[in-house]
């Protein structure tokens, strides 16, 4: 994998890059539709290339490892076989869905062992099991294993968190180093930096991973509870440490406004579930501000989805008729909601990123962020 980094906005700590993978180039800043059991939720792979624009997506190594698992995995030929992506992949490796299972999980030194959320068997995840298991996906890009503490974890805790997941990083690493690619292409590895609400442990963290000298970092830990002002606090301290010429991944995060303010403090790769779980419940994110499209003053709103219609369905169908499909409990509804929001979110960083080419970004950031609050 290479990092490009091709312009700076003058007045935040915005960037604009390339990243080249073997799967494909993806400009920067980019967000990454989640796909975590192989598939971005009711969307074909033709809709994310042409109406979602997507550029890269993500797995989830829990998921998949419990369903479809490794051997159909593995008979497939990977992920990008399985699920006909063409494009880039990264795979989380777990950490957080195991982090989630707080009353059906037990740490240790040697790593997590886990009840699986399906039939209640008992699995385990080592750092140097989960490059395995990522290997056998076939991610382009892997997350290290590391633990995710709440966001209102005490000091002594959130210190002892992430000296494991230094440990675990350092063991993930070598055995990455010592094993090989499945399938042909290259893959690589991020750490992940840690240590909750707590500027010491952030900069304790932050340069620890960066004195591996990967091919880039991720941010983790945030939007898990603790106040958005603190998120963006621990963003900027990790950023000023975090080297210039590699990509740097914030995990999980969030709404439209989190990720220009993640973009401001020089964040370049973005995920989240947000756009197409809000869009199955009928919450549309849109250049205009917040929708909810089941309320009944879109009833006979015939005016296009978004009138920026980043994907071509935002045009072809009104308010009035998405509102129609949820109500009468037509699949489609969440279908193009969920199409719509991921479209957003990717016209958006494109948004983002001109602005940062033509040194703009600040002054439409703010505006943006404004608009972006409204409810329609």
């Amino acid at each position: 994998m290479k990092f490009d980094l091709q312009y700076k906005d003058a007045s935040s700590n915005a960037r604009a890059g390339h990243i080249t993978t073997d799967h494909g180039t993806i400009e920067t800043p980019i967000f990454m539709p989640v796909g975590t059991v192989g598939s971005v939720k009711g969307i074909h792979v033709k809709d994310l290339k042409e109406q979602v624009k997507a550029s890269i997506i993500l797995g989830n190594t829990y998921h998949l490892y419990l369903r479809p698992g490794l051997e159909i995995l593995k008979g497939a030929g990977g992920l990008h076989r399985f699920n006909a992506w063409e494009g880039p992949i990264l795979t989380d490796s777990g950490g957080f869905q195991v982090f989630s299972l707080s009353h059906r999980r037990k740490l240790t030194e040697e790593g997590a062992e886990f009840q699986s959320h399906i039939d209640g068997s008992l699995h385990f995840f080592s750092p140097e099991g989960v490059v395995d298991i990522q290997r056998v996906i076939g991610a382009d890009i892997i997350m290290a294993f590391d633990e995710c503490p709440p966001g209102d974890s005490d000091h002594a805790y959130a210190k002892s968190s992430m000296e494991l997941t230094h440990r675990w990083l350092k063991r993930g690493i070598d055995h990455f180093d010592s094993s090989t690619p499945h399938y042909g292409y290259s893959q690589t590895f991020f750490p992940i930096v840690q240590g909750s609400g707590f500027k010491d442990l952030r900069r304790q963290s932050a340069e620890y991973i960066a004195s591996f000298e990967r091919d880039g970092n991720a941010i983790g830990g945030l939007a898990v509870g603790e106040p958005t002002e603190v998120m963006y606090e621990m963003i900027e301290v990790v950023n000023e440490i975090l080297p210039q010429d590699k990509p740097r991944y914030l995990m999980g995060v969030g709404t439209p406004a989190n990720i220009l303010e993640g973009i401001d403090r020089g964040v370049d790769m973005f995920d989240c579930v947000m756009p197409t779980r809000n869009g199955r419940n009928g919450m549309l994110f849109t250049s205009q501000g917040i929708i909810n499209i089941r309320n009944e003053k879109w009833k006979n709103d015939f005016s296009p989805i978004d009138p920026e219609a980043p994907s071509d369905y935002d045009s072809i169908y009104s308010k009035a008729y998405l509102r129609h499909l949820f109500i009468a409990g037509e699949m489609l509804g969440p279908q193009l909601a969920s199409i719509h929001n991921l479209s957003f979110y990717l016209w958006l960083v494109g948004e983002a990123r001109k602005q940062i080419v033509k040194g703009t970004f600040r002054s439409w950031k703010e505006k943006m962020v404004k608009q972006l609050a409204l409810r329609l």
